[in-house]
């Protein structure tokens, strides 16, 4: 039994606690049909009593059957409610649990490997609540009721009974250790194989242009070449274990029979009683071999479970502040230093700056050198592992922590370098930020992104869907639509991550212009590479191994002639200088 599993039917409680009830009930129907049976039985076969004398035992026997019938539809009723209350729960939190990791956690995992987690990893919990669980109550419940009903009536059956049912669990256990140890291996292969099937559909065109689709087709039959063999392999301890708990049962079954027949033909037991017996002996060993089918489901369940719970028990961005957010004059860097993939990836360390309300400043540093985890820490994506972050509204400096986080971001337009466009319309995704504006306002957005032109030309203009990731538009197209997401906001600063880098020369020009129009008397950041994209600005910082080793304006750091100018020599744009 998996404790993190079963505490899940709190969210169910009425419907589990049903089901366990009605699995009880259950065992009292079968005690009772085995009882009129053998009633029947014993008066005709040596009563030699007539139809008509056994028609009250007829009619009650029918009804115990109708009953037991009824009883096992709402069992299986109570299960499935039990089930899909707690999946569409699980799944709930699991989509919460992403969002609120955000990017920082979601760019380090694989998109396919998530996806199959929230949903054929949720999924593969359905057999263990709807047939595993009421199962395990069943092969409780069921066996421990006849043996209270055993015991008074003959105490050599009531021990072979006690002594042979311990039998099934303990090779049950003993199987689905090794079952437990397969399931887990297929689990995690079916989350490399779907990773990678994602990661080829994704990369289809860069993998037809280096003729590389014939070498990526043998790998994706490796791939499912060894899923295969996990697949089967857990199949095989499965069927194993069917086998071995059907041969344990009719053994015992069997033991017992043989027991009672040499004590009937001795004398030493009445026929009905016997009888009796004999009827319920398939049915005590019934649950456990029932239990010990369905146990590779639980062992699937397990192995899902534990992807799912290592994603809901990793910690949360502190995101906790309730603060309203204040008119922000500054916003300062203390010596802040953060680390990734559990403080084994340092990004930042030490760092501190300046930003007052209304400045323009821009971040430039070679790949890896801290630029995106500035902006990431802004967000309240992550959050620093030492020093601290503040916002000042002229009078005192709040700490960014204790701030609304949903308050925060709405004072950020943000244009990553690689924005996401959603599979709706132009129209939808340019108000993401904004759904309650009018078209005009969306088409003003537009314009002043460049984008207004192409997007007419569209088949169904701002109404046509985009696509998957926008796969109907170029990379310069769907970043002017995320640039016109961004002017749509309108908010008091403006975070823009290499957001002009897949424009050509022209429209860059004209999109700079509309930002300095945008942007007047509001905070820009910007993150760049192109350093013509930051010659305007009032402060450069330059970042190196994640730290700010030069800071001023463009003129003052070329005539310094340090790392900035050395990076405008490595990219090729001495002209700058």
């Amino acid at each position: 039994m998996d404790r993190r599993l079963m505490a899940e039917t709190r969210l169910a409680r009425f419907a589990f606690i049903a089901t366990v009830s009605l699995s009880l009930l259950g065992g009292l129907f079968i005690i009772g049909q085995a009882f009129f049976l053998s009633r029947i039985i014993n008066n005709v076969f040596l009563g030699g009593a007539t139809r008509t004398d056994v028609g009250d035992l007829f009619v009650a026997l029918l009804i115990v059957i109708i009953l037991r019938a009824l009883n096992q539809s709402a069992t299986q009723v109570t299960a499935s409610e039990v089930a899909i209350r707690i999946k569409a729960d699980l799944r709930e939190r699991l989509t919460q649990h992403l969002m609120k990791l955000g990017p920082a956690f979601t760019q380090q995992e694989r998109s396919g490997e998530l996806t199959i987690t929230a949903t054929s990893g949720i999924e593969a919990l359905d057999s263990f609540f709807r047939e595993y669980l009421p199962a395990l109550f069943t092969s409780l419940l069921v066996p421990l009721a006849i043996l209270l009903v055993v015991l008074p009536l003959d105490l050599l059956t009531f021990v072979v009974l006690l002594v042979t049912a311990p039998l099934i669990p303990v090779f049950m256990v003993l199987i689905g250790m090794a079952a437990g140890a397969l399931a887990r291996n297929q689990y995690s292969q079916l989350g490399q194989m779907s990773a990678h099937f994602l990661d080829v559909m994704q990369g289809l065109t860069t993998l037809k242009l280096f003729n590389r689709s014939k070498p990526q087709i043998q790998i994706i039959q490796q791939i499912t070449d060894q899923f295969r063999e996990s697949t089967l392999s857990l199949l095989r301890v499965a069927f194993l274990s069917a086998f071995v708990l059907e041969l344990l049962a009719t053994i015992s079954v069997a033991v017992v029979a043989v027991e009672i027949g040499l004590r009937l033909l001795a004398g030493g037991i009445a026929f009905e009683q016997a009888l009796f017996l004999l009827v319920l002996a398939p049915e005590f060993y019934m649950p456990l071999r029932q239990l010990g089918a369905k146990f590779h489901s639980a062992r699937d369940g397990a192995a899902a479970a534990d992807r799912i719970y290592a994603i809901l028990n990793t910690p949360l961005p502190d995101v906790s502040g309730t603060a309203n957010v204040p008119v922000i004059q500054r916003i300062q860097f203390e010596e802040v230093s953060c680390a990734y993939a559990d403080g084994t990836r340092p990004a930042l360390k030490s760092v501190s700056f300046t930003i007052e309300q209304g400045e323009h400043v821009a971040f430039v540093g070679a790949t890896g050198s801290g630029k995106t985890s500035i902006a990431n820490l802004l967000l309240r994506f992550v959050q620093p592992d030492e020093g601290a972050i503040t916002v000042s509204d002229g009078t005192a400096d709040i700490d960014l922590q204790t701030l609304d986080a949903e308050q925060w971001r709405q004072q950020i337009a943000w244009v990553p370098q690689r924005s996401y466009l959603f599979n709706m319309s132009a129209a939808d995704n340019i108000r993401l930020g904004k759904p309650d504006v009018t078209a005009e306002q969306v088409i003003a957005a537009a314009q002043a992104a460049e984008a207004h032109s192409f997007i007419q030309q569209l088949p169904q203009g701002y109404d046509t869907i985009l696509g998957e990731n926008a796969t109907r538009l170029s990379g310069g197209q769907a970043q002017r639509i995320a640039l016109a997401r961004a002017f749509l906001r309108d908010a008091p600063i403006y975070l823009l991550d290499e957001a002009t880098a897949s424009l050509d020369a022209d429209n860059e020009t004209q999109i700079q212009r509309h930002l300095q129009a945008y942007t007047e008397n509001r905070t820009l950041i910007v993150i760049a590479h192109r350093l013509n994209t930051i010659l305007q600005a009032d402060k450069i910082f330059v970042l190196d191994g994640g730290r700010i080793v030069e800071s001023g304006t463009h003129e003052a750091l070329i005539a310094r002639q340090g790392a900035y100018y050395q990076l405008l020599q490595a990219y090729g744009e001495a002209n700058y200088a």
